[in-house]
């Protein structure tokens, strides 16, 4: 299918948007059409005054080990020389932090060297370039986290990944390597289930009954125009690459736009976006997944917003276009009581019960919250292949219950993570899900580990891109895949010392520590903030104009006492 390019191309330079910092636009240029600069830069030394660059804080120390798990069998521990030093650390459960002099671990290999800095002066301008070899001093893989590798990108996707010793003297020639002690490269976070043009009304849901669809979030996207739905969507992506996400789905929008609106914010943000579409009334599905069939950053997808919307032939008509097309069907389902109770009286079946009744059930289907399945409705989705997203901070926030993710697991469930638009941070959401289900479920049943940290942290990355049609493009380190990936600070005190690294990232990590953040090998965010436009005129604008919008919107809320 051909790809129509109209309607996410940025702006031509020079043309001015009202709010704007002089000089710099929030589409990434300048006044005169040049980058603009918009993030602080990490060329300074990390020492203390007058130190010559790469000397370590005063104090400091290298990064310790992370030790073994049995459910990590094999994973070497965090300790020895940089990304070219040899494997080897302590035995399970110890740690052993080392300074930058520090003979190696006790019963290690790694010889008795100095060790450089284990946390380097990068630069964001180190990591331009269509071919670049980066020697982290960890790298999370699917099969867990491994030191010594490296991994070679070319041309926004992850060539190679392997030994560091392999990889290195395969290419003698260059790219120069470029050494990432003290870092975690890991992939990015995947967004399971998003609503981007709700970013300017989320705290509107506080306190609020359960069911606030057609009181809060209507209204509010009914409320919005072009602009202001772009703005929208590129201030929820924005959020999102700072928590650390490279991927978002959005499950539709009910704004009176183009969704090329919301196409061009996330573009312009960088982010890898999941575009849905609404068609309820049967209208507008292939011409949407023809438009962005072959564009790099927007996947399309259908979307009907819950089964009671569409009619039951529709809803398979919509499901086989998606099946045809290689796109998902987003769908909400079995949320809350109230749309079951519905369910149940205007067709006889539960919301996961009547997709399968309906043929619409399949490897195609991504089905949004599922917090209150039945047995039988877990068996109808396991069977069918189809995919759901664990949306737990949705849960604590404004639900009535929170889904069986351990046993999704334990059935074969495809899952991913969501936010639901409420909170855009990638290590907080992962905290969220393993914590819902211990408090939930684990409590009762005496479960003190509910899938541990590893489990959480495939399906906040690999399990979501799999749930949301990308699992052959993005969600793990490995060769073929997108270079979408994350650059996590490793010698913080969070962090030390280490002995079970994916689970204290999933407990213990904050987005503070994310360096950078890359999308399909392109450096979209150095510490925070872009480095070639201007988002703090993004965020006064949408300070601007996210309130006016509430304003014209009349949400119906109520006021807790």
């Amino acid at each position: 299918m051909a790809n129509d390019q109209q309607g996410h191309t940025a702006p031509e330079a020079g043309t001015d948007h009202p709010g704007e910092c002089p000089g710099a636009r929030i589409d990434g240029t300048t006044t005169d059409g040049t980058a603009a600069a918009g993030a602080r830069r990490a060329d300074a030394p990390d020492g203390p005054p007058g130190a010559a660059p790469g000397t370590p804080p005063e104090g400091s120390a290298a990064r310790g080990g992370f030790g073994r798990r049995g459910f990590l069998a094999g994973v070497a521990g965090l300790t020895g020389a940089g990304a070219s030093g040899l494997l080897g650390g302590p035995g399970a459960g110890a740690a052993y932090a080392q300074s930058p002099t520090a003979p190696a671990a006790p019963g290690s290999d790694a010889r008795a060297t100095p060790r450089p800095d284990a946390h380097p002066a990068l630069r964001p301008d180190q990591f331009a370039g269509d071919r670049q070899l980066l020697l982290p001093e960890v790298v999370l893989l699917p099969t867990g986290p491994v030191r010594d590798h490296a991994v070679l990108i070319e041309r926004g996707t992850f060539r190679e990944v392997g030994p560091a010793a392999k990889l290195l003297a395969a290419h003698r020639g260059g790219p120069a390597p470029i050494r990432l002690d003290g870092h975690l490269l890991m992939p990015g976070f995947v967004d399971a289930h998003h609503h981007l043009t709700q970013s300017f009304g989320k705290a509107q849901a506080f306190g609020q009954p359960s069911e606030i669809f057609k009181t809060v979030w209507e209204p509010l996207e009914h409320a919005l125009d072009e602009e202001s739905a772009y703005l929208s969507a590129k201030l929820a992506a924005l959020e999102a690459l700072r928590g650390g996400f490279t991927t978002v789905a959005d499950a539709g929008t009910r704004a009176p736009v183009d969704v090329a609106a919301l196409a061009k914010g996330t573009e312009e943000a960088g982010i890898r976006c999941v575009l849905g579409k609404i068609v309820s009334d049967g209208t507008g599905g292939p011409a949407h997944l023809a438009r962005w069939h072959s564009h790099p950053l927007v996947h399309p997808s259908l979307a009907i917003a819950v089964p009671e919307d569409a009619t039951g032939p529709i809803i398979k008509h919509t499901a086989d276009l998606c099946a045809d097309a290689g796109a998902v069907l987003q769908i909400h389902v079995n949320e809350h009581l109230a749309s079951v109770e519905r369910s149940l009286k205007s067709v006889g079946r539960r919301p996961v019960d009547y997709l399968h009744h309906l043929g619409a059930l399949g490897p195609h289907t991504l089905g949004a919250h599922a917090t209150l399945l039945t047995p039988t409705e877990m068996r109808q989705v396991a069977d069918s292949g189809a995919a759901l997203s664990y949306n737990p901070v949705a849960s604590a926030w404004k639900g009535n219950a929170v889904a069986q993710a351990t046993m999704w697991a334990a059935l074969g469930i495809r899952f991913g993570a969501g936010t639901d638009g409420t909170r855009g941070d990638g290590f907080r959401l992962v905290d969220a899900a393993e914590s819902a289900q211990r408090l939930t479920y684990g409590l009762a049943t005496g479960d003190s580990v509910c899938g541990a940290g590893a489990l959480w942290l495939k399906h906040g990355t690999a399990g979501g891109a799999d749930a949301v049609g990308l699992g052959r493009v993005t969600g793990q380190v490995a060769a073929g895949k997108a270079a979408d990936y994350l650059l996590v600070d490793l010698a913080v005190p969070e962090l030390t010392p280490s002995y079970d690294l994916p689970w204290e990232l999933v407990r213990l990590a904050g987005r503070d520590q994310i360096r950078a953040v890359v999308v399909a090998g392109r450096l979209r965010l150095w510490e925070g903030w872009p480095t070639d436009w201007d988002a703090r005129a993004l965020v006064a604008r949408a300070a601007e104009v996210g309130p006016k919008v509430v304003e014209r919107a009349k949400i119906q809320r109520v006021e807790p006492r």
